[in-house]
């Protein structure tokens, strides 16, 4: 709520409404409202993420439970919320969707610790690609991003980048041109391996 105040004494038009992407009712609520009100959703980015694991988990050693909290979150919210708004973007033409993941999901480079961090990333990839491909052609975007390691809650003060850094390519393939990049995975403006 601080935020929208701050924006707000910017003299930007902001409106603050609580989102629990592991509600159904919350991400319909939230749908409905865009409807009635905006009449449409160009950008929607998947930021909300857990890092449930305990410190110094591994696989062998992990409970269901934590997977399925932290899959709730990082993965089926971002499902939800997709297919939520999706049909706004359609309605009108243009979308571009963010999928905020990690390193950590990368197949190419998979590592030990923090297994159902790195299981619910890998799985946000793997959705990023479905829906980039089933949604070729349209004037909707799809793409994954790793913001780094970022001073946030998660990212504690000893992480090496400021928020501004972290959310930079977020904000670049939020406002891509038609004619971007579909189905990939972002780090610093470049692309990753997955």
């Amino acid at each position: 709520m601080a935020a929208t105040g701050q924006l707000r004494d910017e003299g930007l038009e902001v409106d603050f409404h609580k989102l629990d992407v592991t509600s159904e009712m919350s991400i319909n609520a939230i749908a409905g409202w865009l409807e009635g009100t905006c009449k449409r959703c160009d950008i929607l980015v998947n930021n909300a993420g857990i890092l449930a694991d305990p410190r110094g988990s591994r696989l062998l050693d992990s409970r269901p439970a934590t997977y399925r909290q932290t899959l709730d979150t990082n993965l089926f919210g971002p499902l939800l919320l997709s297919q939520a708004l999706l049909p706004l973007m359609k309605k009108n033409r243009y979308g571009r969707i963010v999928n905020i993941s990690s390193r950590q999901g990368q197949l190419s480079d998979m590592g030990a610790g923090t297994p159902a961090y790195r299981v619910s990333k890998t799985a946000l990839n793997a959705l990023t690609c479905i829906l980039a491909a089933e949604l070729k052609g349209s004037a909707i975007l799809v793409n994954s991003m790793c913001p780094g390691w970022v001073r946030t809650d998660m990212g504690g003060t000893s992480a090496p980048r400021t928020v501004q850094q972290g959310a930079d390519t977020a904000v670049w393939l939020a406002t891509l041109p038609n004619d971007g990049p579909s189905g990939q995975f972002f780090i610093d403006r470049k692309p990753i391996a997955w």
